[in-house]
């Protein structure tokens, strides 16, 4: 059966052009399932972030475009095939030799990068993500911000001008704090704005995370097979206060420390085990348990919303995890699921031993340290 038929949204190809290691290389992909080997350095990872790069317009692992650009050479080029409800879209991402950078579908421009995110859903796992359990909370706020921005635009509209007002709400305290000026009238003005943009957050926040977390907890059962007493909750001080109040009350502190100290921007998910901690009493076991469940239950989401699966790109995720668990996780992404899965790995020999055990077919791209 072809490809065509059996996918409702998938990435056909994709050329790279002087982006991080590659000079100029091209890929097609013809499985469900596509297997991505070779040695550290080979750039396997990033294969997997130029197809990310070309889902949201930006890189999974480098904040800054220049980063991302091959060492000593002007600027890059990307261009993805992409099949979605059996109708092709080529996106292009372009960096040009002065660092104007440009984002295009069907060779026509977008005036807002924005208007791109959702379009063509992924969901990427890399080693590093561990970060999502064990880091601050500004990293599982991340995580829920480009779930919802992939979900609801109007998410991430609102979101983009909070942070633009927040960065001048936090350089006009800086200013205030120097020059002793009269405050009460230019923060009254951007508490007012910050409240409406940060209620909304919230409401769309505290409305998604009731029905998101229940999945995050199935997803966990079925990964590590027992359920490890799990449990999650959305941390906001929005539910004791309005955003209003707590910037009025909080109005002389954030002077004395010149910054913004209540709001969304403080949001997170507590996770706890046991009624304990999660992150200082799980195992490593638990905690890769743990992130491949707020990926899958990420996946799913997205899924149910998009009425399509997206794609799932899954870097070296298999280092320390032990054979029992990985099993799982394959079996759900690859078996139980109708989507497109990108799956790296150093051992070829690994990934396609569990690979034929679930009796799935899949393309081997096995790459050099030469590529």
């Amino acid at each position: 059966m072809p490809l065509l038929c059996r996918f409702m949204f998938l990435l056909q190809n994709i050329s790279l052009y002087q982006f991080k290691n590659y000079d100029l290389k091209a890929f097609s992909f013809k499985e469900k399932v596509i297997a991505i080997c070779g040695p550290n350095g080979s750039g396997k990872t990033n294969l997997l972030d130029a197809i990310y790069y070309l889902c949201f317009t930006k890189s999974y692992f480098n904040r800054q475009d220049a980063q991302i650009v091959m060492h000593g050479l002007p600027g890059l080029r990307l261009d993805g095939l992409f099949l979605k409800n059996e109708e092709p879209y080529k996106v292009t991402g372009i960096i040009r030799e002065n660092n104007r950078k440009e984002f295009l579908i069907d060779q026509s421009e977008y005036k807002k990068f924005s208007e791109h995110i959702g379009r063509f859903p992924s969901v990427m796992i890399a080693p590093d993500d561990v970060s999502l359990i064990t880091g601050s909370g500004e990293e599982r706020r991340k995580f829920m911000d480009t779930l919802l921005s992939q979900l609801n635009p109007a998410y991430l509209q609102c979101l983009i001008e909070y942070n633009k007002i927040l960065l001048q709400r936090n350089s006009l305290l800086k200013q205030l704090h120097v020059h002793h000026q009269n405050t009460d009238l230019l923060l009254d003005t951007l508490d007012e704005q910050l409240t409406e943009k940060g209620t909304r957050i919230f409401n769309w926040r505290k409305e998604f995370i009731a029905d998101f977390l229940p999945q995050v907890k199935e997803a966990y059962l079925q990964i590590a097979g027992k359920s490890d007493l799990i449990d999650l909750m959305y941390e906001s001080q929005l539910f004791n206060q309005s955003l209003s109040a707590l910037l009025n009350l909080n109005r002389y502190r954030d002077l004395a420390i010149q910054r913004t100290s209540t709001g969304i921007h403080k949001d997170d998910i507590q996770i706890r085990m046991k009624d304990l901690v999660f992150k200082t009493i799980a195992s490593q076991g638990q905690r890769k348990s743990m992130l491949f469940a707020l990926k899958l239950a990420e996946f799913k989401v997205l899924k149910e919303q998009k009425g399509f699966s997206p794609i799932l790109l899954m870097d070296d995720v298999f280092e320390k995890l032990d054979a029992e668990r990985m099993h799982h996780l394959l079996y759900k992404v690859c078996v139980e699921e109708n989507a497109q899965v990108f799956i790296s790995d150093t051992h070829a020999e690994r990934l396609s031993e569990h690979l034929v055990q679930l009796n799935i077919p899949y393309q081997l791209i096995q790459l050099s340290a030469m590529d």
